[in-house]
């Protein structure tokens, strides 16, 4: 496929701002409904108190902490695929990077208020700030609730930041080019941004230095969310490979979202010169990767539970493999390994709509994953007397619904304000591509790459 040009460039990616169809409307309606309706059974569950949930004695938590988990786990997508790329300067990163840094910011903002809709009073979530009150009680921080407000505090802030400061430059020259509102807009997002090589060398910079410090960052976010599981003595959750393990599924799912993210953009947005079968295929790679590695710490989690033959972890591992929760199991399985590895392994089916279909599974499958970790544990917790059962409400299945609508309407309303490629990063790679076989310090040739950039005045 032909390399596009500068004119060319700018058109395709910037398409998306200026012109909006019918069928963006409509689904904007779509999704918004659909959220509205999770607000209104949240709102609900404030006014009826939490009892109008599923949530009962033995299982206190259910789909809240699944969807908590799961969205954290998501956000993993941008951070770590994003920074890893860019510390190792792999060019075929440069149409990805935005697609995935989006996904982490929305889907942290997502998982960060289910432990706020968990609550039974919502209202009161400021408890669980470490403030000083006057009544002289601070929060109790051996609670893992604690931990996560911090940890979660820390990385929406931290990816915020990694995302925003890519943007600078293609606010900047839309600030140039725009016109009416948006201009209004797009100037004090642009941080009087005009391009000179010192304002170049400190951005390339400070993405350096964020991408370094966002690592460890993600990393230890998974990891605290899994000592809300591996601390309470509760059966199969109380191990220490629960850290590697929730990180692994983290990384896993994220980006099984962002290749279904990146195809949706590549449809909707006619971004097929951009988005091309390569990135996919690699993406693809990582995709298998990392089913692999989710299949060695489930076959080292349940061989070591059914060789210690404890009574009140047999109970639980009988619930998922034999008993009420089997069939979930066994999908969960066919999600996460066998077609991941049936499309992936194979170069010939590592097409995107094998990639995409391979990525849906696995969405599914580990959503179902975190279901399994909690629910069967929680239902069998040691002495049978205590035991019980759960099933969702109405109010929890629509307010999952309305967050996967929620996650979609944020990309789509995101992909109308910002270009959702990097518009300097894709001229930066086609210039290095063409003119130079050996990389040019950055402060050196973005100058002359922004000064070649032209975009289409619009007023809309």
């Amino acid at each position: 496929m032909p390399v596009p040009s500068v004119e060319q460039l700018n058109e395709d990616i910037l398409r998306p701002l200026v012109r909006t169809s019918w069928r963006y409307y409509l689904a904007v309606g779509i999704l918004g409904s659909i959220v509205l309706a999770a607000v209104a059974a949240f709102l609900h569950q404030v006014y009826s108190g939490i009892g109008v949930s599923g949530l009962n004695e033995p299982v206190f938590w259910g789909f809240y902490i699944t969807n908590f988990v799961f969205w954290i786990g998501i956000s993993h997508a941008g951070t770590l695929i994003s920074a890893i790329l860019r510390l190792t300067h792999a060019e075929w990163r440069r149409p990805v990077t935005r697609c995935a840094e989006a996904i982490t910011v929305f889907a942290l903002m997502i998982g960060a208020a289910f432990p706020i809709i968990h609550l039974g009073r919502p209202y009161l979530f400021f408890w669980l700030l470490p403030y000083p009150s006057e009544r002289g009680i601070w929060p109790n921080f051996h609670s893992p609730l604690i931990w996560d407000a911090f940890a979660i505090t820390t990385y929406l802030t931290g990816s915020t930041i990694f995302l925003y400061l890519p943007t600078i430059p293609d606010f900047a020259l839309l600030r140039d080019k725009a016109k009416g509102w948006r201009r209004r807009l797009y100037r004090p997002l642009s941080l009087g941004w005009t391009g000179t090589p010192r304002q170049w060398h400190r951005l390339e910079m400070a993405m350096r230095i964020m991408a370094v410090v966002i690592l460890p960052v993600a990393v230890s976010v998974h990891t605290i969310v899994s000592w809300d599981f591996a601390m309470p003595p509760v059966p199969m959750w109380h191990s220490t490979a629960f850290g590697p393990y929730f990180v692994a599924g983290a990384i896993f799912s994220g980006i099984a979202a962002l290749i279904i993210a990146m195809a949706f953009l590549r449809k909707a947005f006619h971004l097929e010169e951009y988005l091309t079968p390569f990135h996919f295929d690699k993406l693809g790679k990582l995709l298998l990767l990392m089913s692999l590695i989710w299949a060695y710490f489930i076959v080292a989690e349940r061989l070591t539970i059914w060789y210690g033959n404890d009574s009140p972890e047999m109970a639980v591992y009988w619930s998922s493999s034999q008993g009420r929760f089997t069939h979930l199991f066994w999908f969960m399985v066919f999600c996460n390994l066998l077609v991941p590895f049936s499309i992936l392994s194979i170069k010939r089916f590592r097409t995107i709509t094998g990639t995409v279909i391979a990525s849906t599974t696995v969405v599914i499958g580990m959503w179902i994953e975190r279901f399994l970790i909690i629910v069967p544990s929680l239902e069998r917790k040691y002495l049978p007397y205590t035991w019980g059962s759960y099933r969702p409400s109405w109010v929890e299945i629509t307010i999952t619904a309305g967050t996967f609508a929620a996650m979609a309407l944020l990309y789509m309303l995101f992909s109308k304000f910002v270009p959702i490629i990097s518009i300097w990063e894709m001229k930066l790679g086609m210039r290095q591509e063409a003119n130079s076989p050996q990389p040019i310090p950055v402060e050196t040739r973005l100058p002359q790459i922004v000064a070649e950039t032209n975009f289409p005045a619009s007023g809309s």
